[in-house]
């Protein structure tokens, strides 16, 4: 049986995973692309959109369940008006 993490865990090990082993490696060259995150396996996947992000990661990992969306260089994966959130340096 297959369960699932609480959303807050989800965002927790996500953020984690994306700080320790993600940031360095597409924050220079992918600003605003989505990574999707598998927060079970720390698997991740990179896109310009979340679909493509989400397929991605589901060629790599078809079984994962518990996944996180970020958007590069951003607090927020999607914005509704005014400016996009950045992350402060």
């Amino acid at each position: 049986m297959v369960t699932r993490r609480p959303s807050e865990e989800i965002a927790r090990l996500g953020d984690e995973i994306y700080e320790r082993d993600i940031r360095q490696e597409v924050e220079a060259e992918h600003h605003g692309e989505v990574v999707a995150i598998d927060v079970e396996s720390a698997t991740w996947a990179i896109g310009d959109t979340v679909i493509v992000a989400r397929d991605r990661l589901r060629t790599k990992r078809p079984d994962a369940i518990d996944v996180w969306l970020l958007r590069v260089g951003h607090r927020a994966l999607h914005h509704f008006s005014g400016r996009p959130l950045r992350n402060p340096r």
